[in-house]
Parts: C-alpha cells; structure tokens; sequence
C-alpha cells in the first residue's frame, strides 16, 4: 500500500496531504489559491496519483507560504508513501507541449535532492498567483521528496501555459519513476542496494 498521510501546522499554515501512488489521478484540492489548485489537480491526474490536500495559511499576507509548505509536505508524503522504493523505475522523463510551451522535465528518485530550474516565465503573475511561486513549490517539493529534478522551459508565450506544462511534464516523469518495473519488482533500483 504505497499511500500516506502528512499533516504540518505552523505559525502560517495549516496543511493536510493525503496520497495513493497507485491511484487514478482523483484529486480533491483546496488551498485557498486557485491557481495553485488547479497546478495541484494537474499534477495529481497526469502523475495517476490520487490526492486530497487542504491548507489553511496565511494568504492575506501573500500566497508564498501556501505553495511553500505544500510543497514541503507533498514532499514529505511522497518519501512516506514511497517506503524502501523497492521496484520502482526510479527515473522519468517528459517532453510535454501545451499549445506555445515546451517543457521538458527529467528526474531520478534518488534521495538526493536537487532542483536545476530554467523556466523563464513571460509574465510575473497569472490572474494574482506570482509566477515566482511555481519554482518555489519545485524546490519545496524536490528537497523534501528527495528528488533530483531538472525543468528546463524550451519555449512558450502564455506564462499559464508554460506554469501548467511544467506541472503536467513534472507529473508525466514522476509517473514513469514510481511504476513498478515488471523485471525487478523485487529490487532496490541501486547498485548500493538503498536509496
């Protein structure tokens, strides 16, 4: 049962996450942030994860920690849900066109985490939601998942195309790493022996 559950309150937010690796891509998100909501549902229907997040922040000062700490906490269930990673491909990747954007995503599930980041965005904000924010939530998400990730942005004019493609092309790889690999379902995909 590769499905977890991580709950994190702070002085700003208030985050519930909850996931099924082996899901149909059903989401339930509610961040207070609508955007957001809609990169979340994005990431959970093209990675085939079913995820339910709630969070409660701080968004009347901006929408930073929101994205942030789900990040952090998305993260988090990952690793929890993940286990020892035995039998998973361990790497994906995904070349995704959305209209005028291109981006291209490439990661390894490895317990290392590290984000290379270039996604040049066209505009600083899309309907309130600060462009900026989309790495931020990478970062979190990366670091705290144990994800080496690499996004490159390969072209694109509408900055909610290029946001959406990053999120859809980063779901697609996370998609291919976690599927079971049918020739070593019973192996830690290492020479170490560990992740």
């Amino acid at each position: 049962m590769r499905q977890a559950t991580i709950t994190r309150k702070t002085a700003e937010t208030d985050i519930s996450v909850t996931l099924d690796l082996d899901g149909t891509g059903r989401y339930d998100n509610a961040t207070g942030v609508g955007f957001f909501d809609h990169m979340l549902d994005q990431l959970a229907r093209h990675a085939l994860i079913d995820l339910t997040v709630r969070c409660h922040g701080d968004t009347h000062i901006d929408d930073h920690h929101t994205v942030e700490d789900v990040g952090i906490a998305l993260g988090q269930a990952l690793t929890r849900a993940m286990g020892d990673k035995r039998g998973i491909r361990r790497y994906g990747a995904c070349l995704l066109p959305m209209d005028d954007a291109l981006v291209r995503a490439a990661l390894d599930l490895s317990g290392r985490p590290y984000l290379c980041w270039n996604v040049p965005m066209t505009a600083p904000a899309i309907k309130g939601f600060d462009t900026e924010l989309v790495r931020e939530f990478f970062q979190a998400f990366a670091t705290h998942g144990g994800i080496t990730l690499h996004v490159d942005g390969l072209r694109g004019i509408n900055a909610h195309h290029i946001a959406e493609a990053a999120f859809k092309s980063v779901a697609r790889a996370l998609r291919d790493a976690l599927e079971t690999d049918p020739r070593k379902a019973d192996a830690i995909p290492s020479t170490k022996g560990t992740l």
